[in-house]
């Protein structure tokens, strides 16, 4: 029988700059953006629960906010900060962390823009690399670039065995899609586009080829692992992509919309807050995820200590 685990999960976090904070996040019940001392404290729970993995994703604030996203290459930036304080304090915990622009730039897009709001590549993979240098100068585990830029992963796998951090793992966004289930999570993160959408850059929902190929192609870059993100409406692509790069470890993000709907479904008494949890989870396991990033991780890790 297919059975979760902790060892399954990857708990993400919202890291803000300040001390003693822990602030709701507006429609993601249960979710806050800590400050680095209680993110210690709350990573630290974690673990107790058996959740050895997280993702930290890092809130700009606006008045370091720019056009180039100088603030998330930073070695004072929020996260590089957060990565050492918890390697510092917790042992046995791998850190991921997020790389991408969005959260960073002026414009709120996932890359520097050209004058005519285009992504400029070239720019754009600079400066992702820059960001996983630093986090991995921090301590980071593994680094997550989530932009879809094209050549993102060679670009980062490049920059970091140049520097001598070649234990430093990929973990890459292969098939993001540009979906609708994004919504709380910019909301935490401030990390909306200030105009137009994401569609020049992430893949077409309809698209499941191309997903594919993204993630062959991020394999061959050097990814240690690949992603398919959202999760619950992509069930099709993460078992397709089991079936053909079964060698490669897998993951799949069960995304910040998909969470919402869940907890504000179970409020209103729609249906059992942990049964629908549970088939979730072991619907996105069945179809070939190994690890799943959830915001249910906490929840599950705590029913499972129950049974």
């Amino acid at each position: 029988m297919l059975r979760i685990s902790p060892k399954d999960l990857v708990m993400p976090y919202f890291v803000a700059e300040g001390y003693d904070r822990k602030e709701a996040v507006a429609n993601m019940p249960q979710i806050a953006r800590f400050s680095i001392d209680n993110l210690c404290k709350d990573v630290q729970e974690a673990k107790r629960l058996g959740i050895s993995k997280v993702l930290l994703f890092g809130i700009c604030p606006r008045r370091y906010k720019d056009r180039f996203g100088s603030y998330a290459y930073s070695k004072k930036s929020i996260i590089p900060r957060a990565v050492a304080e918890i390697k510092r304090k917790i042992k046995g915990v791998s850190v991921i962390t997020d790389i991408c622009l969005c959260a960073y730039t002026s414009s709120g897009h996932c890359g520097i823009l050209t004058k005519e709001n285009k992504i400029n590549n070239k720019k754009t993979i600079k400066a992702l690399s820059k960001i996983a240098l630093v986090h991995a100068a921090s301590g980071a585990d593994w680094v997550a670039p989530s932009a879809m830029a094209k050549k993102q992963v060679g670009a980062i796998r490049k920059t970091l065995d140049k520097n001598g951090f070649q234990k430093v793992k990929i973990l890459a966004y292969s098939a993001k899609f540009a979906s609708n289930f994004y919504g709380p999570f910019r909301g935490a993160a401030d990390s909306a586009p200030k105009f137009g959408d994401r569609k020049a850059y992430q893949l077409d929902y309809s698209n499941g080829k191309k997903a594919l190929k993204e993630i062959g192609d991020d394999i061959k870059e050097g990814a240690d692992m690949v992603m398919v993100k959202p999760a619950l409406s992509y069930l099709d692509i993460i078992k397709k992509a089991r079936e053909k790069f079964s060698q490669n470890p897998l993951a799949a993000y069960n995304t910040s919309g998909e969470y919402a709907l869940v907890k504000m479904g179970a409020e209103k008494g729609l249906w059992q807050e942990q049964k629908i949890v549970f088939e979730i989870i072991t619907s996105i396991k069945r179809a070939g995820a190994d690890i799943i990033i959830t915001y249910h991780a906490r929840d599950i890790a705590k029913w499972l200590k129950k049974t």
